[in-house]
């Protein structure tokens, strides 16, 4: 008899929609099963684990062949969350619950031999695509993953199975209840211990240049000698970006999910994420890819900060890699499987030393040679560095700074002032899909960063003295935009240009 129900499965951060039919012929002696539909080894190995967990749960797997049919049959299937499916098609096949209900009803799960539901990586994109199939009334997932499911869902019914047993009894007795999350609700909670900035003794200038990158969502670069505070710093950034609000919740906690980064302590990142990979990682780990692609650092640090420590340090292919994501805020990645896009619209934070030995600016003095200090800050190339809105000097504290020197302003107090300044900016990009001002085009520069005489008199001499690029020209509009938002300025004023072009800093030096 044939019997089939829904699953689903992922592609590069999509979901799409699985149709599991299962067909127990009754013919043969032997009892046999086979999946088709372009199964994985994993797949492929859920007949030994349905047949186990049938057996420990007290029920009977079809007698003779039966077979497993996975469509649409020219996709890869891979991982373990079909071995429920599969299971309950196969109760289905043999008239041990309603064929109908099943019918209507999408599954998630992996048995375990002993008939228990384990967790499954993905469950928040796929039940956001799940939810929008008009024709399916629910759906069952592990239990581990039910709050995930059901804060992504939302008026569609998620329903958490523990074991097969209970997976049985929601189709026969209508037993098990449906979980009940409350998105507004958790969207306000927020769990972890953030560092303050009142911490940082002294490093004014850096502090202020981490508050303008925060209100306009500018790329930074921080250079100084080692232990003047530039991880310290990077590391504070988070408690003083805007909260999330509902879409950039969901676009961040999917690229989690399917990496299988979520659990029930954490179901969705209602916190803005903080990346710091180590220097070693390859540029697939950092921007994605693989066999079968999957996201990298940069997607985890979507609508967050991706902090690079040591930048000189990571390869160059790595670091080039970088430049057109920085740019469109979206990673396409192409292989034989097909064309993905992941998204990576992130605030990119660096820091280095100025040199290979890092005391150049310090006390101590430096003892490398010009040669090697070219080579060394020659593995960040020009068009990287031009991507860079705001280049910082983190100097080391004199005796009295680092002993005396009183407590900078809380994280509390510059979180205030950056979310004035996105509300002005939400304000403005109203109804253009921008966010923020560093993602502004020259069509927005023409129209929200109109300058003065005197203005135009000062960015065309600094433009003229420091040799700036085009898109030099254009991030510093930008980043005095921001200012003039922080000082609550309708127009860019002479100061907020001034203090831009004075945080181009390498475009003023040899590089």
């Amino acid at each position: 008899m044939l019997a089939k129900t829904f699953s689903a499965a992922v592609i590069g951060v999509d979901a799409y929609t699985v149709e599991v039919e299962v067909n127990a012929t009754g013919v043969g002696e032997v009892d046999f099963v086979s999946i088709v539909g372009l199964p994985d080894a994993a797949v492929r190995e859920s007949k030994e684990r349905v047949r186990s967990a049938l057996g420990s749960s007290a029920f009977f797997p079809p007698e003779g062949a039966t077979i497993v049919n996975l469509a649409p049959a020219d996709i890869k299937k891979e991982g373990a969350s079909f071995d429920l499916p599969i299971a309950l098609g196969m109760l289905a096949a043999t008239r041990h619950i309603d064929r109908d209900k099943l019918a209507r009803t999408a599954i998630l799960g992996e048995l375990a031999l002993d008939g228990s539901v384990r967790p499954v990586k993905g469950a928040l994109p796929i039940a956001v695509h799940l939810a929008r199939e008009s024709h399916l009334e629910a759906l069952l997932v592990p239990w581990q993953n039910a709050e995930e499911a059901a804060l992504a869902a939302g008026n569609f019914p998620v329903y958490p199975i523990r074991n097969l047993y209970e997976a049985v009894s929601f189709f026969t007795n209508g037993d098990v209840a449906p979980y009940v999350a409350d998105l507004k609700s958790y969207l306000k909670h927020k769990t972890g211990y953030e560092p303050d900035f009142s911490e940082v003794k002294g490093q004014t200038m850096a502090r202020r240049a981490m508050m303008i990158a925060a209100a306009g969502s500018h790329n930074a670069l921080m250079t100084g000698p080692p232990g003047t505070g530039k991880s310290m710093i990077a590391r504070r950034l988070p408690g003083i970006l805007p909260p999330m609000n509902l879409e950039e919740t969901l676009e961040t906690s999917k690229i989690h999910s399917v990496l299988g980064m979520l659990s029930s302590g954490m179901p969705l990142m209602n916190e803005r994420p903080f990346r710091s990979p180590h220097h070693t990682i390859s540029d697939v780990g950092l921007v994605g890819g693989g066999k079968n692609p999957t996201p990298g650092e940069i997607s985890l640090a979507h609508n967050g900060v991706l902090f690079l420590d040591e930048l000189p340090e990571f390869k160059r292919n790595v670091l080039e890699v970088m430049r057109q994501p920085m740019e469109d805020g979206i990673v396409h990645v192409s292989r034989a499987a097909g064309s993905f896009s992941f998204a990576a619209r992130f605030m990119l934070i660096a820091a280095m030393n100025p040199c290979p030995c890092g005391m150049m600016d310090a006390r101590h003095g430096c003892t490398c040679k010009p040669n090697e200090v070219k080579r060394y800050r020659g593995k960040i190339s020009g068009p990287l560095l031009d991507r860079i809105d705001l280049h910082v000097e983190v100097l080391h504290l004199s005796d009295e700074q680092l002993m005396n020197a009183p407590s900078g302003e809380s994280s509390v107090s510059m979180r205030a002032k950056v979310i004035r300044a996105r509300n002005v900016q939400s304000e403005r990009f109203k109804g253009t899909g921008i966010f923020s001002n560093a993602a502004m085009t020259s069509r927005h520069l023409y129209q929200f960063c109109v300058l003065g005489r005197s203005e135009q008199t000062m960015l065309r001499h600094a433009i003229n003295k420091f040799n700036l690029s085009p898109r030099a020209y254009d991030r510093i509009l930008k980043v005095s935009r921001t200012i003039a938002d922080l000082k609550g300025l309708a127009q860019i004023d002479y100061d907020s240009l001034l203090e831009a072009v004075n945080y181009r800093n390498f475009d003023r030096k040899e590089w």
